[in-house]
């Protein structure tokens, strides 16, 4: 699929790997790997001054997911089953969404 990699991609590599440890919490699995094939990758022009200050950032490290119960069905959890432990964002880089 077509990968916008100011604002597409970080979204999905998010909620898919979200959604990988929901659907693994649920059946009582071990969560695998999350793995991202792309095709037509690609960079906006209103989004290279942007991408250039998220590349100079220094990469901190990953939160924890505390998933706080187990519900029997993926469409039950709640923003309140959750928990984003040590999470320390850079803060905002503004990116227009191009059409």
């Amino acid at each position: 699929r077509s990968c916008d990699m100011g604002l597409g991609v970080p979204f999905n590599i998010a909620s898919y790997a979200l959604l990988t440890r929901l659907i693994a919490h649920v059946t009582g699995l071990k969560p695998g790997y999350f793995v991202h094939c792309m095709g037509d990758t690609h960079i906006y022009s209103n989004h290279v001054d942007a991408l250039k200050v998220q590349l100079q950032r220094e990469p901190r490290p990953f939160p924890k997911l505390i998933i706080k119960r187990a519900p029997e069905n993926i469409e039950d959890f709640t923003l309140e089953d959750l928990e984003l432990v040590g999470y320390a964002p850079h803060g905002k880089i503004q990116m227009d969404m191009a059409v």
